[in-house]
């Protein structure tokens, strides 16, 4: 019983004053942490909740590609035989303003195109393997962004907002949906290498609670730092979490509930269910070996084993039940991700050969699985590049015609959508933002994107912001 007032005083003995005093400097600590978004903060039900809260869904889970640096569309999804036709000569339409300005003559794409599956979808040469599966690839051709600077450019597509400080759509999906295994985070991201310009507030909860963050895995074992128990066995440490559980009990007891405390402490103990689960999603050595060979982890280049690697741990954490998983791209040509603003033809050589594989035996393997179906997979990049050089051999940021790709999830595979000019610069059919992709992705999860929202600052958020379309042409 805890007493209040003078009479508290009275009665205290020399026990009771170490214990109110420790507690006492314990609230010290913890008033820091509860500062920090990482441990506590208001928060609503973490509990799970099935997809289609708000209407039937198509899609349970989502593995998103991520693209850094912005890949040439005009070489790898949308084939426009003009820049050859043109190539070394001036550019005939208005250039708007670049990030360099080292603007050149029209630049021919660089690799060919081979028409891919039932209906032949045309797929550049960097991607052969990923053409195999053009049957389930449906490539929208004229996406734009609003930003065409990387910071801005990253921010926008994961968070909807050209600002840091926005929840990203993993976030958005947890908040929304929970997380299907209580033993493993809702949203992974899975570093490859890179992590993107403007940092790892790409992957942040925003102003959401602190626990629909994303946890960012490494390629390797063990994937999570500190993973390892510093005590001898089990009981030890589940002694101590006992004990903490206790004086909690105790802290709530006497000040009353408060969300932030309960988020940190239920943050503490996903950490130790962590502790097993983690290590044992990511361990691929029990994986066939017809399966690593699919992925491309006996392959030469040290890149498509890093890769293949992040992939086959994609579907891993997707049969655990992780709703959103994000995966970053490896070091293929140094730090320059796809960022080609020269040396275009390695960069993407490189780059491709790091990912084709992999992706292709994603796809595949997801598909063998059944789990294709319910599984929504993008690639996307931040923006495109323009067709005309940067330079002698380079090609400069191009927010305002690019191609991205989905799959699987109730996407109409085997088919195009939109397009961009005869120079593959601009959007000029059947345009599609941002918003409109972040409509259609909660669309698939059973979410509609004007109804998930969350009050901050006065007003009632979205990822969508007050925009967003869904596009009902590409899904089944």
């Amino acid at each position: 019983m805890f007493l209040k007032g003078p009479e508290r005083f009275r009665s205290m003995n020399r026990r009771q004053a170490l214990r109110d005093g420790a507690l006492g400097f314990g609230a010290i600590a913890l008033t820091s942490l509860l500062a920090d978004r990482a441990y506590g903060a208001e928060t609503a039900s973490k509990r799970p909740r099935p997809p289609g809260s708000h209407r039937p869904s198509r899609a349970r889970n989502i593995i998103f590609l991520y693209m850094d640096g912005g890949v040439s569309q005009v070489d790898s999804f949308d084939p426009k035989p003009r820049l050859r036709q043109e190539d070394g000569k001036p550019f005939r339409m208005k250039m708007e303003p670049t990030q360099f300005e080292e603007n050149g003559a029209v630049l021919g794409n660089l690799w060919d195109f081979k028409a891919y599956g039932q209906n032949g979808l045309p797929v550049s040469d960097l991607f052969p393997f990923v053409g195999s599966c053009a049957d389930d690839l449906c490539v929208i051709r004229s996406m734009f962004s609003n930003f065409s600077e990387h910071n801005a450019a990253n921010y926008f597509l994961h968070t909807g907002s050209g600002m840091a400080g926005r929840p990203s759509m993993g976030a958005w999906t947890t908040y929304g949906l929970g997380s299907e295994n209580q033993d493993l985070p809702g949203y992974v991201v899975l570093d490859g290498g890179l992590i993107p310009s403007g940092g790892v507030d790409c992957f942040a909860s925003g102003f959401l609670p602190a626990s629909y963050q994303a946890s960012l895995l490494q390629n390797q074992m063990p994937a999570l730092a500190n993973v390892q128990p510093l005590e001898s066995n089990t009981r030890l440490q589940q002694n101590k979490l006992a004990t903490l559980g206790a004086l909690d009990a105790g802290t709530v007891q006497a000040l009353g509930r408060h969300d932030a405390l309960e988020t940190a402490i239920a943050n503490y103990e996903l950490a130790y269910r962590m502790q097993m689960a983690v290590p044992e999603a990511t361990d691929i050595t029990g994986e066939t070996a017809a399966t690593q060979r699919l992925y491309g982890l006996e392959s030469s280049f040290v890149h498509t084993r890093n890769y293949g690697r992040q992939c086959l741990v994609a579907r891993r954490l997707i049969e655990r039940g992780v709703r959103f998983i994000e995966l970053t791209c490896p070091r293929a040509h140094a730090d320059a991700r796809w960022d080609a603003h020269g040396d275009l033809k390695n960069n993407h050589s490189l780059n491709a050969r790091a990912i084709d594989q992999p992706i292709a035996a994603l796809l595949k393997d997801l598909k063998s699985r059944g789990l294709l179906d319910e599984t929504l997979v993008v690639w996307s990049g931040e923006f495109g590049r323009t067709p005309f050089a940067q330079g002698r051999d380079g090609r400069d940021h191009n927010p305002f015609g690019f191609s991205l790709w989905l799959a699987g999830g109730g996407i109409r595979g085997g088919m195009s959508y939109g397009a961009t000019d005869d120079y593959g610069y601009k959007a000029v059919e059947n345009k599609v933002s941002i918003h409109d992709l972040h409509a259609t992705m909660l669309h698939l999860l059973g979410l509609d994107h004007e109804r998930l929202t969350f009050r901050f600052g006065g007003r009632d958020y979205r990822l969508t912001d007050v925009h967003g379309n869904v596009l009902n042409a590409v899904i089944t």
